[in-house]
């Protein structure tokens, strides 16, 4: 996938106008590359630096010998770095323009620009964190709430990956016993002994499938719930997403149809990050532009999590209004009736059974606590807790989800007596399945898919 023999470089802070900008380099060459750059203040070399220092100077354009950025340069020496390689940070100011002279310098001087997630992949193919905790670096980059950056620290120090390693060191005991009948049958696996074995597989299955059953939990801490408002033109759509973010973002006017695009902000309820969606009015459009606002409102009911249908009850339903019920049927849905603050027309007998419903007025903000509690009662009924062992990623669920129907094939075929190389077949699937979360059992395919994701320079 990437050459780990190469000294790679990239910017690892973000690109524009800051205070500081960082420049990392990773390899072999590390400091020899630096050094040819660097002109200390005091004259000190670089080599003569001890390990996690920080020294001042110029960074010297290596063809015309002018300083291109004054600097605060960091030796790092393995392995006590992020990846276990030499490193060196060269912290130069933070415009766009001395940063990229910076590491153009670098480069010129021998270094590799480097991939995505390159230095994150070499921290796991140097043996300092595992796939998972390569993973949650990830999310902890794009955590949203503090919620879900205690999660993903907690799966960076290395918390679930200490569970699963857990469950692959009892499912290699059960695995050694079955093999052994293969390698001395004429030592066959003693009836009580066989019961032992069963037993413990069938409590590994029991906590393999607890553990996927966290996902969907899981999953919302991580990347958010979903929540589409969606209702006909001018029923308070964008007022209700204002309401719920406690600032004006979305525009709001008299005019129905102000509304032409699916506007998304996050807010955090109780810790847990929902993408809000607010939607373009769902009627018969009037041109092309309102006809297109109208399908993504429809494609946003579709992806969504859950939807909060929203009706003005100082007016009867109209046709549009009977729309938008027949498009949030068989949906996870919240009847949300808008403008208490003026005569109600409706009231949520005519939802009720079908839907929870909860009475508002975005513009005075009445109700809008009650429908945050509804929300999260109809996600995760009343019970919020990542206490325990949670899974947040959808790959770590399917490798669970493998694990568990391997041992669930394996427990059938010993009480039916099969022989037991199929026994030993399924167990070694769900030792290997368990492996490809924590790394164990990799292949190129799923580290490109996972390391990918990463930005270049971490």
């Amino acid at each position: 996938m990437y050459n780990l023999d190469d000294t790679i470089a990239a910017i690892s802070t973000p690109v524009g106008e800051g205070g500081i900008g960082i420049v990392r380099i990773s390899g072999k060459q590390s400091l020899e590359i630096a050094e040819r750059l660097f002109r200390s203040a005091k004259g000190r070399r670089l080599s003569e630096v001890r390990s996690h220092q920080m020294i001042y100077g110029y960074i010297i354009d290596p063809e015309g010998g002018a300083p291109i950025d004054e600097v605060l340069v960091s030796v790092m020496r393995a392995p006590a770095t992020y990846t276990k390689e030499d490193m060196v940070e060269i912290n130069c100011h933070g415009g766009l323009l001395p940063m990229r002279r910076v590491l153009e310098a670098v480069i010129r001087m021998g270094a590799r620009m480097a991939g995505p997630g390159e230095f994150t992949f070499r921290a796991f193919m140097n043996g300092r964190i595992d796939l998972s905790q390569a993973e949650a670096t990830l999310d902890l980059i794009r955590a949203k709430t503090e919620s879900s950056e205690r999660l993903a620290l907690e799966q960076l120090s290395g918390r679930l990956s200490e569970k699963i390693n857990h469950l692959r060191e009892r499912l290699m005991q059960v695995c050694a016993h079955v093999e052994a009948s293969l390698d001395f049958p004429e030592e066959e696996i003693e009836t009580a002994e066989a019961e032992e074995i069963l037993e413990n597989m069938k409590s590994l299955s029991r906590e393999l499938r607890e553990l996927a059953g966290t996902y969907e939990e899981g999953r919302f801490f991580r990347e958010g719930l979903a929540v589409a408002i969606v209702g006909r033109p001018n029923v308070g759509k964008s007022s209700l997403l204002n309401a719920l973010m406690e600032q004006d973002r979305a525009i709001v006017t008299e005019l129905p149809g102000t509304t032409r695009d699916v506007l998304e902000e996050y807010i955090s309820i109780e810790g847990i990050p929902l993408r809000i969606m607010d939607t373009a009015g769902i009627r018969e459009a009037h041109d092309l532009a309102e006809a297109e606002g109208v399908r993504r409102s429809l494609r946003a009911i579709e992806g969504a999590d859950l939807v909060l249908a929203l009706f003005d009850a100082s007016t009867e339903l109209t046709e549009e209004d009977i729309l938008v019920i027949e498009k949030i049927t068989n949906r996870r849905a919240i009847v949300v009736l808008n403008k208490a603050d003026l005569p109600m027309k409706i009231d949520g007998e005519g939802f009720k059974g079908n839907f929870p419903v909860v009475v508002i007025s975005a513009k005075n903000g009445e109700g809008i606590r009650e429908l945050k509690e509804t929300i999260l009662s109809m996600v995760f009924k009343g019970s919020i807790s990542h206490e325990g062992f949670i899974v947040t990623n959808l790959r770590h669920k399917l490798a669970l989800e493998k694990a568990y129907t391997c041992l669930e094939r394996a427990s059938t075929a010993l009480q039916e007596f099969s022989p037991y190389e199929i026994v030993a077949f399924e167990l070694r699937d769900a030792l290997d399945s368990l492996g490809e979360i924590v790394g164990a059992v990799t292949t190129e395919d799923i580290l490109e898919m996972i390391f990918s994701q990463f930005c270049i320079g971490k």
